[in-house]
């Protein structure tokens, strides 16, 4: 049960920690940003340079496949009993809705092994073609990139090493193995981010959805629950997006429950069955204005300070 629930809290450390500190938002200087982002991002097998470039084009071109494939939709709502098994338990093939994520922990050990050597995934798949033309798109980055792997692998190689040495097994379940140990936490507050809803559409508040969390899950999930609130305002810290819903509440569509979200991405989902164009339309209130068109460029460039160089 305590590695259920250490591993529950390190699965939040995949993708979403580094996410947030990425955008360089969660201290007030770049270096504490950028030193625990490394961290989370080490404990977490992530990769913070890739992402960083994939990321930028996400919040420039949200759910525009042509300049956006970090998601691509449609994504399936996954609830199948072997899938669950894995979110309940260790997970070691897949992550379904991590759009960005490289699966479970026996094909993220392959992917870094790869990536150690310039290499992406071996499989046919949207992420691989997207992640080399980040790297064609971004050559620095990819060098960096290539040296984060080597970094990944020597470091929790070393904590299995290490643990194999003294006979503390739990030294690799700690640190290595934690953040695929009860992942259903993080996948069911994460996939509802943009799932089942428009793309190639201006206005965030019909690609990205918002949802109402209990104080521990929103602690958990860096408050990304506010999610259509961050896109449209990607420099405010995340502490600070529910108080940035309530002043603009006016203009917002009602967040979702938890449940909620999940009965209309799965009624979407059903439908889309049917109707593979069909995209639910999220209602906006009456006092909504529309979407602005003018944005200044400048201010779509890039997810902050601690993007990357070539994207800035």
């Amino acid at each position: 049960m305590r590695f259920f629930a250490h591993g529950t809290v390190a699965s939040f450390f995949v993708g979403v920690a580094p996410h947030e500190l990425g955008h360089g938002t969660v201290f007030r200087t770049k270096r504490l940003n950028k030193f625990f982002m490394y961290l989370f991002s080490l404990l977490s097998w992530w990769d913070p340079f890739d992402y960083a470039s994939s990321h930028t084009y996400h919040h420039r071109y949200t759910l525009h496949p042509e300049g956006d494939r970090e998601v691509l939709l449609p994504l399936e709502p996954t609830v199948g009993s072997t899938f669950l098994l894995q979110m309940f338990t260790v997970n070691l093939l897949t992550q379904p809705g991590r759009a960005f994520g490289k699966g479970g922990l026996i094909s993220t050990v392959v992917w870094t092994i790869r990536g150690a050597f310039g290499a992406v995934g071996s499989a046919e798949a949207p992420i691989n073609e997207w992640i080399e033309a980040l790297h064609t798109d971004q050559p620095e980055e990819h060098r960096k990139s290539i040296w984060w792997s080597r970094i990944l692998l020597l470091f929790h190689g070393s904590i299995v090493l290490l643990g194999i040495a003294t006979g503390l097994w739990v030294l690799p379940l700690i640190f290595t193995v934690a953040p695929f140990i009860g992942n259903w936490a993080a996948y069911f507050v994460g996939l509802p981010q943009h799932c089942g809803l428009r793309d190639n559409v201006p206005d965030f508040r019909k690609c990205v959805r918002s949802m109402a969390l209990n104080p521990l899950a929103e602690f958990l999930y860096w408050r990304m629950n506010w999610h259509t609130e961050h896109h449209m305002y990607a420099g405010v810290p995340c502490y600070n997006l529910k108080k940035l819903y309530r002043e603009i509440a006016h203009d917002m569509p009602e967040p979702r429950t938890l449940l909620g979200a999940w009965r209309e991405m799965r009624e979407t989902w059903r439908r889309q069955k049917i109707d593979p164009s069909y995209q639910f339309d999220t209602p906006l209130p009456p006092t909504a204005r529309s979407a602005r068109t003018d944005t200044p460029d400048e201010l779509e460039r890039s997810i902050g300070e601690l993007a990357p160089r070539g994207l800035s």
